[in-house]
């Protein structure tokens, strides 16, 4: 489980691809020389676990599902990465309730700078977009950020306002038009539509159990 709160931006030391998965190495700081095999490690918002750890890198192991229905397929070596550790029992809730279950990708489709944050605009599938909605919140690349518009119309889409901290902090500062962002919806919508029996319609949303 995570916050949603970066606590610092890595970088991929390289990806080895091995058949339809993939093994990746990332460099960090007290994010990535505090982590231990086994432990869970948010890399991008998609929670993953190390399957090995020497000085100030790790590796861990993606699968297939995973780098299909995430933007950790677009890594490269030199990649920015924001990092995050399991938050402790005893931690801080800085941010939301984050799983590290990537629900689908969106693409940011239009920065809109101000006096005190920047607006992002991001497109999503609409089988993701219903669960938003203003105030609520959602995670962007492992950024736990507040909803503050959501637009039905095609394609879909929300906005969300990101203080100079966070654009600074994070990768989010460095994101480009077009760039896909690993997207993860509140958990409590979807335990509230499972609740309720209200099943979406079958489109071409990428949602996914995990990734």
């Amino acid at each position: 489980m995570f916050t949603g709160i970066v606590s610092e931006v890595g970088e991929v030391v390289s990806v080895e691809l091995q058949g339809g998965s993939a093994r990746i190495t990332v460099r960090g700081g007290p994010a990535v020389t505090d982590a231990a095999d086994g432990d869970s490690v948010s890399v991008n918002g998609c929670c993953l676990t190390v399957t090995g750890h020497y000085a100030d890198c790790f590796t861990a192991d993606v699968i297939a599902e995973s780098l299909g229905r995430t933007s950790l397929g677009d890594l490269q070596a030199g990649s920015p990465v924001n990092l995050e550790p399991a938050v402790r029992a005893d931690g801080r809730l800085g941010g939301h309730l984050v799983q590290g279950h990537v629900d689908g990708t969106g693409t940011l489709v239009e920065r809109l700078p101000g006096k005190h944050a920047e607006v992002f605009r991001v497109a999503l599938p609409s089988a993701l977009a219903r669960y938003l909605v203003p105030k609520g919140s959602v995670t962007l690349d492992g950024v736990s950020l507040t909803v503050v518009e959501v637009r039905d119309s095609a394609p879909p889409s929300f906005t969300v306002a990101l203080i100079p901290t966070t654009l600074a902090a994070t990768t989010l500062g460095r994101t480009r038009i077009g760039s896909r962002l690993n997207v993860e919806i509140d958990i409590v919508a979807k335990y509230v539509e499972r609740l309720l029996d209200v099943r979406p319609a079958a489109d071409d949303t990428t949602i996914e159990d995990s990734a």
